[in-house]
């Protein structure tokens, strides 16, 4: 059998691969990413990362460089067609990460940034121009094809990674089939330079108008965009006219104050890969799940993806875990997507209302949902972990663990002071971690002195000693420490 050329190779250099080859080589693991394209994409296309994403940048090193060309979200609210508010959601507040909870970015910038972090720490593991072509799998992993500008090219690799976009050749090869949830639109998406902010709406917005449905929102680096639904009888050449266009943004009064970067039609789907893992083979990001634009967690599922495959990845093959620990990567994931796809299924299906008849009953029933206090607003959360490596029953297993910051200038965050990996934070003695490879720290460890009080507090509400925190940053369990320590191991 031959020899592995890597431990991890990663089909696709987006967001989603280029951060799971950050944390799988920043733990040690052998990593090779294999991308079809020259240069990343230059103009804009994921437009949203929430909170939980710009902390999982902070651990791979690169979130001061993204939020640097990023704006805070602020509001998001859902319009009828006279600007009546049906919807409301208030993320100006920070998240439980510490971050603004919602952050408009410019995506190249945002890949441009992880690029430029992997050459830097780890050297050029990236090679671009190479189209996968084919696999064959046995009981030592798997042997990749590849065409490339030199030829055919092979890599040999424990496991395979396929992030590699909605089409997927990886899942394809692997047979890999898909389940559609019955959501399917077409779009026209204006991606716009910014030249006067003062006469552009500031926040984001959802026009509930039947007569055309519309998306207006905030960009990172100085841009915005808008999206407009396609009427049938309206072909691609129709909306992708630049007068057709003017037409759709003259109500908005915005004729000299942007310009046009990018037009594009898109169809907004939601689907599911029926398998997220299938022996040597992994999916992530749109690989594994498309999903409506209306909650902005496209991209944000994927890096979610990367960040709790990852160390399941490192345990297997450094920690001495067992390969069936990768069955927990979709147990634990794919409740979580299937929360978000529904929510975005919702809010584009209140969206996308084009019979006036229908959009009037719409309209009526959720402004007296708001104006008695029912209008569910604050229904944009996530579901938690529910399955998987995590410790059933105790208190807070499977919720997000939160990140205290200190108020210095610069902030100390908790992920700084505790490093990558598994944590468990105690206040009732601290057990000897062993090889559990878990990080011990108690509560007066100088190291997060200033998130004392905060841990203290969760430990408080919960009715824990301790808890232990996976790398993912989601709770594996709390209770006795030396109990978590030895349910942890693998």
């Amino acid at each position: 059998m031959a020899e592995h050329d890597c431990e991890v190779l990663i089909v696709g250099g987006g967001p989603t691969g280029i951060t799971l080859g950050l944390f799988l080589q920043d733990a040690g693991v052998a990593t090779i990413i294999a991308e079809k394209e020259q240069d990343i994409y230059p103009l804009p296309r994921g437009a949203h990362i929430d909170h939980e994403i710009v902390r999982i940048l902070q651990n791979v090193g690169v979130a001061d460089a993204v939020m640097a060309t990023s704006k805070t979200g602020g509001r998001y609210e859902f319009l009828t067609a006279d600007r009546q508010i049906l919807l409301s959601f208030d993320w100006t507040e920070p998240g439980a990460s510490g971050w603004p909870y919602s952050n408009m970015i410019h995506q190249p910038s945002l890949e441009a940034a992880l690029r430029k972090r992997l050459v830097a720490v780890h050297g050029a593991r990236l090679h671009t121009q190479w189209a996968f072509q084919s696999m064959e799998l046995d009981d030592g992993g798997v042997t990749a094809r590849f065409a490339t500008p030199d030829g055919e090219e092979t890599i040999r690799a424990r496991y395979i990674v396929g992030a590699d976009g909605a089409r997927s050749p990886v899942r394809e090869a692997a047979g890999i089939a898909i389940d559609d949830l019955g959501f399917d639109e077409p779009w026209l998406v204006v991606d716009t330079i910014v030249h006067d902010p003062s006469r552009l709406p500031d926040r984001n917005l959802q026009i509930c108008d039947p007569a055309r449905p519309t998306t207006c929102v905030m960009m990172g680096n100085g841009r915005h965009r808008w999206e407009f639904m396609i009427k049938p009888g309206e072909t691609s050449e129709d909306v992708l006219d630049d007068r057709f266009i003017a037409d759709l943004l003259k109500p908005w009064n915005v004729e000299g104050a942007v310009s046009l970067e990018r037009k594009a039609v898109y169809r907004f789907y939601a689907r599911l890969a029926k398998q997220w893992r299938k022996g040597p083979v992994l999916l992530a990001g749109d690989a594994a799940h498309q999903m409506p634009p209306f909650a902005g967690q496209g991209m944000c599922s994927g890096m979610r993806d990367a960040a709790n495959m990852w160390w399941k990845l490192a345990e297997v093959m450094q920690g001495g875990a067992d390969d069936r620990l990768l069955d927990a990567y979709q147990a634990e994931r794919e409740p979580n997507v299937r929360g978000i796809v529904d929510m975005a299924i919702l809010m584009g299906r209140t969206v996308c209302v084009t019979d006036p008849a229908a959009a009037a009953e719409r309209d009526a029933a959720m402004l007296a949902d708001r104006a008695a206090g029912r209008s569910p607003d604050a229904q944009a959360g996530y579901p938690p972990i529910s399955a998987g490596r995590i410790l059933g029953g105790s208190a807070g297993a499977g919720a997000y663990f939160p990140q205290p910051w200190s108020d210095d200038e610069p902030a100390l965050r908790l992920d700084d002071g505790t490093g990558a990996g598994a944590v468990l934070f105690s206040r009732g003695g601290t057990p000897p971690a062993g090889n559990s490879g878990v990080r011990v720290m108690d509560l007066a460890d100088p190291a997060i002195a200033f998130a004392r009080s905060a841990l203290e507090g969760w430990l408080v509400r919960h009715d824990a000693d301790a808890v232990l925190v996976r790398p993912d940053h989601y709770v594996f369990g709390s209770g006795d420490p030396a109990r978590l320590i030895a349910a942890w191991q693998p």
